[in-house]
């Protein structure tokens, strides 16, 4: 199986964690992160939820601000009852 290593990163866990060892690959330094999104889920390395409700929170709002905008331009003669 082949590996980017432009896309590799490194991630400690825990509270002893050791930043200061290097990780290589074909002879380049992966790159550490704090946080990751896979598979729409964000991985941070304290392993809180925070940021991934958050995010959540922000995707809804986001939702809830275009319907309101949208029903707002249609406007109430526009429905038809049933």
């Amino acid at each position: 199986m082949l590996f980017n290593v432009e896309k590799g990163k490194v991630m400690h866990f825990g509270y002893n964690k050791k930043k200061e060892v290097d990780y290589s690959m074909d002879g380049v330094n992966l790159g550490h992160v704090t946080e990751k999104k896979d598979l729409g889920v964000i991985i941070s390395e304290d392993l809180k939820w925070e940021k991934q409700c958050s995010s959540a929170v922000s995707k809804a709002n986001r939702i809830l601000g275009m319907i309101k905008r949208i029903f707002r331009q249609i406007g109430r003669n526009s429905f038809v009852n049933v």
